[in-house]
């Protein structure tokens, strides 16, 4: 069975969808449509733009979820079995299995980035990379800490990254390196993404989602709150609005996606990360790029 997979944040560079825009007439028809609906040419930026300009809060999530669905979307002879996001590719996840109509996704796209901005700016604040260290050791020791600091990325086993304020991503740190983490290392993200300091973009993205339309899907979904398949459309919008202040669950979605049959994870978008966390994940599992 075939698991189509979409990045987050981070992935973007330089260049990213040319090709296939130059290549795919649907795929042009798609970028054209992202620069009426955003209302600047976001296609410019992301074919030519610096690093600096695809840093920029309101161009970074649309542009990775642009990419990722142009890529998903010319691919008509192969759909997926089942689908899973990491963070923002969630929503990209959701355009493949026919669950949200393009045009309406990268609405939610561009929304949320705007609400976690702000929330940033209400709430300076950060994450850090774990390495090398039990989940249960980094959750326990961040619980003991006087300040917000949670677990948000279960990416892969033994690579948790933590989310909160300065100083309790700080004294994590300090503490997690004492428990003996190989690495500790802060991030240069804007906010604590998918920590409760993030409440003011939950309560903000979750009007706009309860006002979008939302489809039955064609396949299962693996959503990040919970690792966990669904078909369900409630059961969707709800798990997307949580997303925001929830972790994400990604070991626990590629266990759970392998569990039910997943033999080939198909990664859409720029780069190739979840394939690497993939096979840390499930090493019998074949990875692929659509």
């Amino acid at each position: 069975m075939k698991a189509f997979i979409f990045p987050g944040q981070g992935a973007q560079f330089s260049g990213m969808g040319k090709d296939i825009y130059d290549a795919n007439p649907k795929a042009k028809a798609l970028f054209d449509n992202a620069d009426r609906i955003l209302g600047f040419d976001i296609s410019r930026i992301m074919f030519s733009g610096s690093a600096d300009e695809l840093k920029q809060t309101n161009v970074t999530q649309p542009a990775i979820f642009i990419h990722s669905v142009a890529i998903a979307l010319s691919q008509e002879a192969q759909s997926p079995d089942m689908v899973a996001g990491h963070s923002l590719g969630e929503f990209s996840s959701l355009v493949a299995n026919k669950t949200l109509a393009f045009e309406d996704a990268l609405k939610l796209v561009s929304k949320r980035a705007q609400a976690m901005q702000k929330a940033c700016e209400l709430n300076p604040s950060t994450m850090a990379a774990i390495l090398g260290l039990d989940d249960k050791i980094v959750e326990d020791i961040c619980a003991s800490i006087d300040e917000v600091v949670v677990a948000a990325n279960y990416n892969c086993p033994g690579q948790l990254v933590i989310s909160g304020s300065m100083k309790g991503i700080e004294v994590a740190c300090e503490k997690l390196k004492a428990a003996g983490a190989k690495r500790a290392l802060p991030l240069q993200v804007g906010g604590a993404f998918h920590s409760p300091l993030m409440e003011p973009a939950r309560e903000e993205l979750a009007a706009a989602i309860d006002a979008t339309h939302f489809d039955s899907p064609i396949c299962p979904v693996y959503q990040n709150v919970n690792g966990l398949p669904s078909t369900n459309v409630s059961e969707i919008k709800k798990n997307l609005i949580s997303q925001l202040t929830a972790p994400v669950r990604w070991t626990q979605s590629v266990q759970n996606m392998t569990k039910d049959g997943a033999t080939i994870f198909i990664e859409s978008g720029p780069g190739k990360v979840l394939q690497g966390l993939v096979k840390k994940i499930s090493p019998q599992a074949e990875v692929a790029s659509l």
